[in-house]
C-alpha cells in the first residue's frame, strides 16, 4: 500500500492497483473524469496531470511507478479555494483557448506546471512546453496567448514569494 496526495487530499492506494495506469485510477476509481483518456499510448497529452510538479502523462504511468509520498494534481484540483477558476483556467476562458474541450485539462495542467517552473517565458519556450499535447480545435494561437496573459500572475506570485 503506499499513500498518495492527490488534488490535496490523501489516498491510500492498495497493492491490487500497482498494475494499473494512473489514468484507470483516477476515471474508474476515484471518479475523476476531467483526466482524458485521448490515445492511450501517452501521445497526445489529454491525460497529462501534473505529478511532483512536473507535467506527466498518467495513462503509460503504473502506479507501482509512482514513489510513494507523491503530489498529485488533476484538473479537479486546480480551481481556487473558493471554487473560482485558477488564473490559468481564467486565462483559457478569456483568451477562447477552449473549443471542443478535449484537450484542455491536460493543457492547463501542462502550462500550470510549466509556469510554476518559469514564470516569464518566450514564446518559443511555451510553444516547446505544450508540445506533448496535440489540440485539433484552436490552432494553438489562444492556448500560446492564454499561458503568455497568465504568466503575467505567475511573475507576480514569484516577486511575493
Amino acid at each position: 500500500m503506499k499513500k498518495i496526495t492527490i488534488n490535496r487530499n490523501e489516498y491510500q492506494i492498495e497493492d491490487k492497483y500497482n498494475n494499473s495506469s494512473l489514468l484507470y485510477y483516477l476515471r474508474e476509481v476515484l471518479d475523476l473524469t476531467g483526466t482524458k483518456n485521448g490515445c492511450g499510448k501517452g501521445f497526445c497529452g489529454s491525460c497529462t496531470i501534473i505529478l511532483n510538479r512536473k507535467a506527466t502523462k498518467s495513462c503509460n504511468l503504473l502506479i507501482s511507478q509512482i514513489p510513494d509520498g507523491s503530489d498529485i494534481i488533476t484538473i479537479e484540483g486546480m480551481e481556487n479555494p473558493d471554487g473560482t477558476l485558477s488564473p490559468i483556467q481564467q486565462a483559457f476562458v478569456d483568451h477562447g483557448a477552449i473549443q471542443c474541450g478535449f484537450c484542455t485539462p491536460g493543457m492547463v495542467l501542462t502550462a500550470h506546471a510549466f509556469l510554476m517552473n518559469n514564470s516569464n517565458p518566450t514564446r518559443e519556450e511555451i510553444r516547446k512546453a505544450i508540445s506533448p499535447n496535440l489540440c485539433r480545435c484552436t490552432g494553438y494561437q489562444q492556448i500560446i496567448e492564454a499561458i503568455e496573459a497568465a504568466a503575467k500572475y505567475y511573475q507576480q506570485k514569484d516577486q511575493k514569494a
